[in-house]
């Protein structure tokens, strides 16, 4: 395979990673009832549905206050995927440094995420996500490795 190809399997798929960041972090900053999005989890984790969480008296304003926890996620998320989309840009991944800095970063994210998951929302539906995610930087990780200078 020439270089120029294996060039493109490393940075392509962390472009991809990169878009679904922003893609997501879309999604939550718009939609008007963000904690929709992963409902039943956290519904199994609160142990009651969000029905009768937010009819308590108490609770009124918790709707207003995870709107804007879910709001910060999404922003998180847009930036996140537009750094690392502008690093690949600047960078163009031409050093082994470079690679090696993203993909350290990148799967640290992924270890971190894996392990809140899996500990507090194992139902989520963004499990499978994650899988593609997991798939697309370990394949950019195999191909840094068959980068001949």
């Amino acid at each position: 395979m020439n270089q120029g190809t294996i060039h493109n399997f490393v940075w392509i798929p962390l472009f991809i990673i990169g878009l679904v960041a922003i893609g997501l972090g879309v999604l939550w900053c718009l939609h008007p009832e963000p904690w929709l999005l992963d409902q039943s989890p956290n519904e199994l984790i609160l142990q009651t549905t969000f029905l009768n969480l937010f009819s308590a008296k108490i609770n009124t304003y918790l709707p207003d206050y995870l709107t804007v926890i879910y709001r910060f996620l999404g922003w998180w998320l847009l930036t996140s995927g537009l750094l690392i989309i502008i690093y690949l840009r600047v960078t163009r991944l031409g050093t082994k440094l470079a690679r090696n800095c993203l993909n350290m970063i990148l799967f640290i994210v992924l270890i971190g995420l894996y392990y809140f998951v899996f500990s507090f929302i194992p139902q989520s539906p963004f499990v499978p996500l994650l899988y593609v995610l997991t798939v697309l930087l370990l394949s950019s990780i195999y191909f840094s490795t068959r980068i001949v200078k």
